[in-house]
């Protein structure tokens, strides 16, 4: 799977080499190297040296969060985006699986992880589906880790991000007939951010010029497409795969090089 060459899309031109993978081969030096899928009981952590965003209200009391049956202590957390590979709260357990019910759109505008002011980056949000499915990583959070989440998740979702909070339910791709109620974070038509949709192609041209703090809007495609690889060929996104293959189009020969990857 990492470094495999995939079908040329529809229309690209001859010669174009279109990688969805974002993992980089020996002896190439990437800007941002790509993060594995979380391992239960870890936290992964950035630097946020000049990246700290400003202060927020305290977060919603978490008694309003859904809880697990088995420990009135325990919360978990759906991630869909940018959480699937870098959560950046300690957590005590994650799992990979997909909600129903939701498709994930690149539909919400980001002015400060994946974009500015003038040029806002496209992130993802979740879409009402009666027939979807979106895949991600849920993650549990207990005792004093409930709060210290719930906190930092404000700020970088809904403050930073214009989300706002959902119960859905999560179905573990290990036991999806044990499901559980999540907390996920979910980007309105009705908050100030909000883009809607586009045509992949246009999508993929305001990612390829978007940057923000934490990276460039490209990477954060090519992370979430890497994501779905590593779920298995039952985890579908037709949206995401489509605007990948955009990207493809509109660039020379996208693979893993320390020249393309100088790009993000």
């Amino acid at each position: 799977m990492g470094g495999a060459q995939l079908e040329r899309p529809s229309g690209a031109r001859p010669g174009v080499c279109v990688r969805r993978s974002f993992r980089a081969h020996a002896g190439d030096q990437p800007r941002r190297p790509p993060g594995p899928i979380p391992v239960p009981g870890t936290m992964k952590q950035e630097s946020a040296a000049s990246n700290t965003p400003p202060a927020s209200q305290s977060p919603t009391p978490s008694a309003q969060f859904p809880r697990n049956d088995g420990d009135p202590q325990a919360l978990w957390i759906f991630g869909y985006g940018s959480l699937v590979w870098r959560p950046d709260f300690a957590y005590s357990d994650s799992r990979v699986g997909f909600v129903r019910g939701y498709s994930r759109r690149f539909w919400q505008g980001d002015t400060f992880h994946r974009g500015s002011d003038k040029m806002p980056g496209r992130v993802v949000t979740l879409l009402e589906d009666h027939e979807g499915c979106t895949w991600g990583v849920a993650y549990q959070v207990q005792g004093e880790q409930v709060s210290e989440a719930l906190k930092y998740l404000n700020v970088r979702e809904a403050v930073l991000g214009g989300y706002d909070t959902k119960e859905v339910t999560f179905y573990p791709q290990d036991a999806p007939d044990q499901p559980l109620k999540a907390l996920a974070y979910v980007a309105t038509p009705q908050n100030p951010g909000y883009l809607g949709p586009a045509p992949a192609e246009a999508i993929a041209t305001q990612i390829l010029a978007c940057r923000g703090f934490s990276g460039h809007n490209l990477e954060y495609l090519l992370r979430l497409a890497d994501f779905m690889q590593l779920c298995g060929p039952q985890a579908q996104d037709e949206h995401l795969a489509a605007i990948v293959d955009a990207v493809g189009t509109m660039l020379p020969c996208f693979c893993p090089t320390e020249q393309a990857l100088a790009l993000v």
